[in-house]
């Protein structure tokens, strides 16, 4: 007999760059977290001290361990780096300015269409391949772990399309009103998974902790 399992996920996006300040695309680019996204990761932090976490998971990217590390502190948690997690890989739109990219079709695609985002003229990432590798990093966390909570500190755009198919949406109308929102920086979102009734989504987007 297979053993049940209940865990309970928090997802968290990483604190606020210096690309975020700056209007550039990020992707698998790297900027350091500005004080505000310091700020922002010690404030989720204090909203999480009383939750007794099993392991902590970033994606290898150095905004979401940094992160990451602040809303551990002085606790002693375990945490590990899952590239599945990173965020969607935006080719050669990573480190441009976001505003003169708003003009291009496929920009507009990935923003509204993600069934028809193939993203061919950066040679980035669809939005199948990253719910596949996204979803992948949770059953593997969820193979690992048999019960407890497990905070993950991710990225925008996986942690939207992460959050929204698990409560039941898909990769293609992930976008559409009422399937997900776009996720403030140290925001929180609570997912609960059992091993026989699936995955439950308790909250999106949290700020209450950023007042």
């Amino acid at each position: 007999m297979k053993m049940k399992k209940q865990l309970t996920f928090y997802f968290i996006r990483h604190g606020r760059t210096v690309w975020n300040e700056q209007g550039l695309m990020q992707g698998h680019g790297d900027s350091p977290l500005t004080e505000q996204g310091i700020l922002g990761a010690q404030k989720a932090s204090a909203a999480l001290q009383q939750i007794p976490f099993t392991a902590a998971y970033s994606s290898i990217l150095k905004r979401t361990i940094d992160t990451a590390e602040q809303i551990i502190g002085k606790r002693n948690i375990p945490l590990f780096q899952h590239k599945g997690l990173n965020e969607q890989y935006f080719g050669k739109w990573e480190g441009q300015s976001v505003e003169p990219l708003r003009e291009q079709t496929e920009f507009k695609q990935m923003i509204s269409d993600p069934a028809n985002y193939k993203a061919e003229t950066n040679g980035g990432e669809t939005y199948q391949q990253l719910a596949d590798r996204a979803m992948k990093a949770i059953q593997d966390i969820i193979q690992i772990h048999d019960k407890g909570n497990i905070l993950v500190v991710s990225h925008g755009h996986t942690l939207r399309l992460l959050i929204a198919l698990l409560g039941g949406a898909t990769w293609q109308n992930h976008r559409e009103a009422g399937q997900s929102v776009s996720l403030l920086n140290t925001a929180i979102s609570i997912v609960h998974y059992d091993s026989e009734k699936g995955f439950t989504v308790e909250k999106v987007n949290d700020t209450e902790h950023l007042g």
